[in-house]
Order: structure tokens, then sequence, then C-alpha cells
């Protein structure tokens, strides 16, 4: 493993890792933490960085050969994702009992979905690429946040009693959607 390796000391209980996107290994450790412990939990987690850093390469090279989206086919996302978004935000929201603000489709970089304090849903334009399953788990989610503006316990049980699939959208999310978002290039 030749990735350079940062560790920050912070005020901080516990040891943590991050692989950055550019494969920078941060650790971030507690200012008083012996070089020795940090380099044995370092070493415990070698086969998880390593397995972390390959697939990170893998999707580096299938990025490299990824279409990207046009700005047309992006905008023509958006009003089908809006269209498909707007009476299912509405049918959710009553099933859950919460109400909501303005609801907006964007093209984010990381994000499926949000909400703010005030209520308002933000989703990914994508969302119209992604199965119907997936999308309409997205939306429980962020409605959820209505209640819950975590994800505790309480949070991820109201969101298991409204899709108790969640699961396996939420990790269809997490093995595609990298995929997909690859096709938005360099835009904001």
């Amino acid at each position: 493993m030749e990735e350079p390796i940062r560790i920050l000391r912070t005020a901080r209980r516990t040891v943590a890792l991050e692989i950055t996107p550019g494969m920078q290994i941060i650790v971030r450790a507690p200012l008083r933490m012996p070089d020795a412990e940090i380099r044995a939990f370092l070493a415990q987690k070698r086969p998880w960085m390593e397995k972390h850093l390959e697939r990170m390469r893998e999707e580096a090279a299938e990025a490299k050969n990824t279409v990207v989206f046009t700005a047309e086919e992006l905008a023509a996302y958006k009003k089908r994702t809006l269209a498909w978004i707007l009476p299912k935000v509405e049918a959710c929201a009553q099933m859950l009992g919460v109400t909501y603000g303005r609801v907006t489709v964007r093209c984010q970089k990381t994000r499926w979905g949000s909400c703010s304090v005030k209520g308002n849903l933000s989703f990914h334009c994508l969302l119209a690429l992604c199965p119907e399953a997936v999308a309409e788990y997205v939306v429980v989610h962020e409605l959820c946040h209505r209640r819950h503006m975590n994800h505790s316990r309480a949070f991820w049980e109201m969101v298991e009693r409204y899709c108790p699939e969640y699961r396996v959208r939420k990790n269809w999310l997490r093995e595609n959607g990298q995929k997909l978002l690859a096709r938005l290039g360099v835009r904001e």
C-alpha cells in the first residue's frame, strides 16, 4: 500500500480512519495516543484499507470510460424526477403524518436527498434512473427527518416501519449510485 498516511491529532476520545477521494489515508487520533497504538490500529485496519483502496482504483478506472450526461439530458431528468416525486412526496407525507415545505430537484455531487430544518426537501435529478422502490426509499428517508432530524435509532425505526425493505434499497444506492453520479462529470 503506497498511499500516504496523514495522522491528525485532535481533542477526541477515539481513533478514526478516513480515505479521501484522492486516496489519502487520514487517521484522526486523540492528542495523547502513543504512536505505537496508532501503528497497531493501522495494522489491524490494513485489510479494510486495501479493500477500499482497490475499489476506489477500480471506480477511478471506470470513471475514465464514463460518458458524461449532457446539460439537456440532466434538464430532462430533473423534469422527469420532479413530475414523479411531487405526488410521491404528498402521498408519503400523508402516510407518515408529516408536513413539508418546498420540493426541489437538483444535480448534487453526493446526496440523493436532503431535508432542511424548515422542511424543504431536495432530491437528486438522477432518481429518475433508479428503480422506483429505491426512489421511494429516498422519499420516505427524507420525510422521516421531519420527525427526527438525525440518524438515530428512532429515525431508522420510523424508516423501517414505512419502508420495511429499506436496507435492500439503501444497498442498491450504495452499489449502483456511484456509477450514476460518475456520469455527472465535474458539474455542480
